[in-house]
This record gives C-alpha cells, structure tokens and sequence, in this order.
C-alpha cells in the first residue's frame, strides 16, 4: 500500500528553511534508509510560500489565484514523503521516525488510492 506523509511546519520558524548541518545529515541518514531497503518511492521539501500560489475554484464562480505568502496560515506543508509499505502502522512508524528529527512539526499520513479502491461498475 503506498502511504503519502505530508509534513507541516511553522513557517515562521527561522530553522524550518535553513535547517542545521546535524538535522540534514540526520535526515539523509533516514531517508537513505528508507530508500535502501526499497519503501521509499519519492521525498521532496517545498520552498516557503511566498514563492507559492494557491488557485481555488467554487461553486458557481470562476477560479481564482492567490499568490504566497499565505499569511492565515500558521502550519504550511514543508515536504512530503511517497513510501510503499504494508500496513498504516508501517507508515505510523516512519511518520514517527520523520517527525523526531524535529523540534516541532506535524505529518498526517494518507493512504494512496489505488484503481481497486474505485467502485466496479
């Protein structure tokens, strides 16, 4: 089953985008790992919002685009994780691994659809 952790900081925080040569070294070292032993299928960080956008789209209007910084937002999406493993717990156990790299951060963790979770009909 594949597994998205998306993981969420304080923007605000200065270490969130130039994070320490001990916590980059930490987490090469757990992400090489998750690699190797082949659960690992894509990992990326994000720049900061102010270099994002977000377009929305309601009911009955147009869409629309707001450019970063996202102001409202105290908690934004730092990076995320794509990892195939077999269970949710499995995906637990390394969202918890992630997460205590950190001081503070937060990774909600999501099942992947597969085309067998779509209705047959």
């Amino acid at each position: 089953m594949r597994y998205l952790m998306i993981h969420k900081i304080d923007e605000a925080r200065p270490e969130a985008w130039n994070p320490s040569q001990e916590f980059q070294d930490a987490m090469g070292a757990l992400m090489s790992e998750c690699a190797e032993s082949g659960v690992l299928l894509a990992a990326e960080g994000v720049t900061q919002t102010k270099d994002g956008a977000v377009v929305r789209k309601t009911d009955g209007a147009g869409v629309s685009v707001t450019d970063g910084p996202f102001s409202e937002a105290r908690e934004v999406i730092g990076g995320f994780a794509l990892v195939n493993v077999a269970s949710k717990e499995e995906a637990v156990e390394l969202a918890s691994r992630f997460a205590s790299l950190f001081d503070e951060v937060s990774v909600e963790v999501r099942r992947v659809f597969e085309f067998e979770d779509l209705p047959q009909g």
